[in-house]
């Protein structure tokens, strides 16, 4: 026999045999229950989830960086208005909005279309955002809230 033939032969079957050796327990489920189980809060995820809408949905009028576009579209970072103003931007969220408003002594008069949003949607924007360049609300808002606000 030649030699050549059978040594290539010979490493591919200790190859499939040491992959499939059903002694080896790497145990994955355990691996990945350690990453899994650091607990993210119900407000981070609200974040995460809101920032993904943010960027679908927002980003085009009010920037990746809040700050909107001056005399066009009011800024959501720093923003007195959203601050002071939780149920009227949950409502233009859900309802859009028109007519002026002022934002940081900065006059707007522009339209914003109903988004379409759900009310759980909605409350994941909203804490994005109320967390978001230097917005620090405090208070999470849940899809309840919208809810009872959008109900008034």
């Amino acid at each position: 026999m030649n030699t050549k033939i059978i040594i290539p032969f010979l490493i591919f079957g200790f190859i499939i045999t040491s992959c499939n050796d059903k002694k080896v327990d790497i145990n994955y489920s355990k691996k990945t229950q350690s990453k899994a189980s650091k607990k993210i809060s119900p407000l981070d995820k609200s974040i995460k989830i809101g920032k993904v809408i943010y960027t679908d949905m927002c980003t085009v009028c009010h920037l990746d960086n809040g700050k909107g576009v001056p005399k066009a579209f009011p800024p959501l970072a720093n923003s007195d208005y959203l601050k002071n103003n939780q149920e009227e931007s949950i409502l233009g969220l859900k309802n859009g909005m028109k007519g002026e408003i002022t934002v940081n002594g900065e006059a707007y008069n522009s339209y914003m279309a109903p988004l379409g949003l759900g009310n759980d949607e909605i409350a994941d924007v909203m804490n994005y955002i109320n967390n978001s360049w230097g917005n620090n609300f405090g208070k999470m808002i849940t899809e309840e809230e919208v809810t009872n606000v959008i109900k008034k």
